[in-house]
């Protein structure tokens, strides 16, 4: 039954729950103070009826220390009584028990309930008589009304702490509906949102706004996104076409002219398109697992060590290309990373390196002091003296697919994943990738990392 009764709550809208919750609420507050207000009516009658029964009792106590007999001043609103509440006025015994008679005698009031008094109020002062007896002036007032007037407060308060619980419950629901209303606004644009559109900013400062300009906030990353998968994908299917046309084309004329030695030429570049389309595929695959977070945990590296062996991997025969000059520390210098991801970086980058200079690239590994940043920094600064990147690609040389030539012959170099894969591995540690001028006016592409030390990282990048 409860666990029904609260389904059936969460699945009520916020306007009618929050309203429900304000008017029970009010209610319980407005019906203590229905109550406390009956309570305090009842008390006011009862101290002005208490006040005359004061009055009446100091008369009557001076007309007895005057001389006067109980008899005399005594009627059934007026009784003289002994301290034991025996009647000394020569009328019947008052129908009070024995505590009222003490409260009496103690000064405070009570009330008879016993028929046929019907409701009465009696007020007690204890005086000597001329003899010196104490005597106890017992003086008491029928509370006509009394009962009706106190009911009749107590309904017409609860009656009005209803009314008022109602009114709160549907000023909420008003108050709640306006308040949404910019929500609902929001809802609205939201289902028929085109692409690069916004959702209303409410002007109040508040939450909703601020609801409103975070939405936003993803909206422009979703558009960003969303433009970013649409060029990957333009990109990928034309780098992935023409390697795939040129093996089918090559093929084809195989089939047509079944010569041998052109079949056997034919061959040669079918498996030259097949090694560059399984290249380009294991890029794109590297470069999707590198963006997704999926990287290997960082050990310790000399980045001296890893360039000296990619210049040794990478290093033309004497006489048949350009020459690679490496510049490195004598100690030994060291970040976080994965011996394969380095590689894959100093191959990408001193590759390209290679493909564009004339006569020579120099690597050249720097081991900075610590920066404005607190981080001390680990350089990789790769310089060619070729043509340079002009200054309008340095910071798109770095996107998948961007090349500097506006054509995509096989003989102006890679498909342009190499950089992009170079410059996501090293951000994923921490570090940063930018293109500049070399000193010989050929290009300069830099690569940083965190530098690490026995104890861990000097700095958070």
């Amino acid at each position: 039954m409860i666990s029904s009764l609260r389904r059936w709550w969460h699945r009520r809208t916020i306007q009618f729950r929050t309203s429900v919750v304000a008017a029970v609420v009010a209610l319980i507050g407005l019906g203590v103070i229905a109550h406390a207000s009956t309570g305090i009516v009842s008390w006011l009658l009862i101290n002005s009826v208490d006040a005359d029964l004061q009055r009446t009792a100091a008369t009557t106590a001076s007309q007895l220390a005057g001389g006067a007999a109980p008899a005399t001043v005594a009627n059934p609103d007026i009784r003289v009584l002994d301290t034991s509440g025996a009647p000394l006025d020569g009328l019947p015994r008052p129908s009070l028990h024995r505590w009222q008679i003490d409260e009496l005698r103690s000064g405070d009031g009570v009330i008879d309930f016993d028929p046929p008094a019907g409701l009465y109020r009696w007020r007690g002062v204890v005086v000597p008589d001329p003899t010196g007896q104490p005597l106890l002036i017992s003086t008491g007032a029928k509370l006509v009304g009394f009962a009706d007037t106190a009911g009749k407060t107590g309904r017409l308060l609860s009656i009005g702490s209803i009314l008022a619980a109602a009114l709160v419950g549907l000023a909420t629901w008003l108050v709640v509906r306006r308040s949404l209303r910019p929500v609902e606004r929001m809802r609205v644009a939201a289902a028929g949102l085109p692409e690069g559109r916004r959702l209303p900013v409410p002007e109040a400062a508040d939450e909703i706004r601020a609801l409103a300009e975070e939405l936003n906030t993803m909206l422009a990353r979703r558009d960003a996104d969303t433009e970013r998968l649409r060029r990957f994908t333009g990109d990928a299917a034309h780098e992935l076409r023409n390697p795939v046309a040129s093996i089918r084309a090559q093929a084809e004329v195989a089939v047509m002219h079944p010569d041998p030695e052109l079949a056997h030429e034919t061959l040669q570049d079918i498996a030259h398109e097949a090694q560059r389309l399984s290249a380009l595929v294991e890029s794109l695959l590297a470069l999707a697992r590198a963006e997704r977070g999926t990287a290997a945990p960082g050990q310790p590296l000399d980045l001296g060590t890893a360039v000296r062996a990619a210049a040794d991997r990478l290093e033309l025969p004497t006489g048949s290309g350009p020459r690679i000059e490496v510049e490195v520390p004598a100690r030994p210098v060291l970040i976080l990373a994965d011996p394969a991801e380095v590689s894959t970086v100093l191959d990408n980058i001193v590759s390209n390196a290679l493909r564009y200079t004339s006569t020579l690239v120099r690597v050249s590994v720097f081991a900075d002091g610590m920066g404005s940043s607190g981080v001390d920094w680990v350089r990789l600064v790769v310089d060619d003296d070729g043509p340079g990147i002009p200054v309008a690609h340095r910071e798109r040389v770095f996107d998948r697919f961007h090349r500097v030539e506006p054509d995509r012959a096989r003989s102006t170099g890679g498909a342009g994943l190499g950089l992009a894969l170079a410059a996501e591995a090293v951000r994923r540690r921490g570090g940063a990738v930018c293109a500049s001028t070399a000193p010989d006016g050929g290009a300069r592409v830099e690569a940083r990392w965190p530098r690490h030390t026995a104890n861990g990282l000097t700095g958070s990048p």
